[in-house]
């Protein structure tokens, strides 16, 4: 029996010391959120027969997301991470082929826990090049809004080199899609033409005070990179991502949607570039801007091109009872001729950004799961001015943010005519474009106003109070949306709102 516990002993103590030599540190982060909204109108039109806050959701829903990051680290060179996520989950709600699952009554749904990221970090030996390869969050540049081309998951490859103090330059190659298509029928054109492969080169300059960044990216199309059995016939135009054609895709030049009768036989190039800075050499005054460009070509058919820009600016002055700011924004809008394609910035996803000026009109609350972008994920075709008053505190812990925005449209207005007789006179659903629930004309234009409240409660334990407020002005004249009836309905334009209390633990 000695012999045996001293043998168990020394397998123990040699374990041991193989484990040691191969230690790996785990390191675990995360975001959990419980929400709570309440509002009305969030698709504009809270009449015409429907009830809740649109046409998917009740004026009041409460959800939830878990989010939960593991960090696999050997040393400073290499190291590996996991990022799941659970939910969104609406209380209530039972698992569905799309959406949120496992919130109604016995839980256990099977569709709600995602894999957000997978990516290694790796140094090349004896270099100051760092690798990283996976599914990674991927941000091009932005010192004002976050990026209005491209902010989102996806598979890639990333190398940043950092030459000195002053001068680093991130490469990268992307592949948001491949492999999806599945031709019926003529199963040896499976996958073909179906991937799009993105390349960027991104150059920070930093200096005392003063941070530049110029930055250019060019992906290639193919026209089948999402047409599950379908043909190569010109049903691909609609396949491709909204963000990079017009809205309502190929229109012709009678203005209706029917499909031209040819096939895309090419790939789409598409290419942008952007100069961001943020100057704070003047301190406590702060200048920030981003001006990007860019353009999407299909030489099958230039009704399916796509090019324009759009620019923000940013004044700041740092108080000691907090930060007045002053910004606006101008993105190129379509003209009236749908033959040409279209003037609006082209994006690749801006789904996951977090606006820096707008919570509830654009995607700007991070902690909100559904109620924002109202009327818009991306600042394309609009233009807006604004000021806000951040990060106020009169009580310890507790923060409030005030921000009042006038937007308007920069799309033609006989281009929107258009859209109502493709859309059968129904201009909220004029979507297509990729971004916009609702389509601004240069004649349309809001005003929102929305106060964000963060109360510190714990060192890792937040409790956010926010209300937003949308008046909307469009114009309902006959050389804009139509007839004041709209398929056989009142045509009433109602301002949305909601309210959100939102717990969020992070770690």
């Amino acid at each position: 029996m000695k012999k045996l516990a001293t043998l168990l002993l020394a397998a123990g103590l040699v374990l041991g010391a193989a484990t040691g030599a191969s230690a790996i540190d785990f390191k675990v982060k995360g975001e959990w959120i419980v929400s709570f909204d309440y509002g009305q109108n969030g698709s504009f039109t809270g009449g015409n027969g429907r009830t809740g806050y649109n046409s998917s959701e009740d004026e009041f829903e409460a959800r939830q997301r878990f989010r939960t990051q593991l960090d696999a680290v050997a040393s400073e060179a290499l190291s590996g991470t996991l990022f799941f996520e659970i939910g969104s989950q609406t209380w209530g709600k039972g698992g569905t082929a799309s959406g949120d699952s496992g919130g109604a009554l016995g839980a256990d749904g099977t569709n709600a826990i995602k894999l957000r990221r997978a990516y290694l970090d790796w140094v090349v030996p004896q270099t100051d090049l760092k690798i990283r390869m996976g599914i990674q969050g991927l941000n091009l540049p932005s010192f004002t809004t976050q990026s209005m081309v491209f902010f989102d998951d996806v598979a890639a490859v990333t190398a940043n080199c950092k030459f000195n103090d002053n001068v680093s330059l991130t490469a990268l190659w992307a592949r948001p899609y491949n492999d999806n298509y599945a031709d019926a029928g003529r199963v040896y054109r499976n996958n073909y033409m179906d991937n799009v492969d993105a390349f960027a080169l991104i150059l920070p300059l930093s200096f005392d005070g003063v941070k530049v960044t110029p930055w250019g990216l060019y992906a290639a199309i193919g026209p089948n990179w999402n047409n599950p059995g379908g043909t190569m016939t010109a049903t691909s135009y609609a396949r491709t991502t909204g963000g990079m054609l017009p809205a309502y895709g190929p229109l012709h030049r009678d203005g209706s949607s029917a499909a031209a009768d040819r096939k895309l036989t090419s790939y789409g190039d598409a290419w942008w570039a952007g100069l961001t800075g943020d100057i704070t050499v003047f301190d406590p005054f702060r200048i920030a801007w981003d001006f990007n460009y860019g353009e999407v070509i299909w030489q099958d058919d230039g009704r399916l091109d796509r090019r324009g820009w759009l620019a923000s600016l940013l004044f700041e002055y740092k108080l000691d009872f907090g930060v007045p700011g002053l910004y606006g924004w101008y993105g190129s809008g379509d003209d009236s001729n749908p033959a040409n394609g279209s003037e609006r910035m082209p994006s690749v996803t801006t789904g996951n950004a977090n606006n820096g000026f707008s919570d509830f009109a654009m995607n700007g609350a991070p902690w909100n799961h559904t109620r924002e972008g109202v009327l818009s994920d991306n600042m394309t075709g609009t233009w807006g001015i604004g000021a806000r008053l951040k990060d106020v505190s009169f009580v310890e812990d507790l923060k409030h943010t005030l921000y009042l925005n006038y937007i308007g449209g920069t799309n033609s207005p006989t281009m929107a005519k258009k859209l109502v007789n493709v859309a059968a006179k129904n201009p909220y659903a004029a979507r297509g474009n990729g971004h916009d629930p609702l389509y601004m004309t240069t004649l349309d234009s809001a005003l929102e106003i929305g106060l964000r409240n963060t109360y510190q409660m714990y060192e890792n334990f937040q409790v956010y109070f926010e209300g937003a407020y949308i008046a909307t002005w469009l114009d309902q004249s006959r050389t804009v949306w139509g007839n004041s009836k709209m398929n056989g309905k009142n045509d009433q334009v109602r301002d949305p709102w909601n309210i959100n209390l939102s717990f969020v633990y992070s770690f």
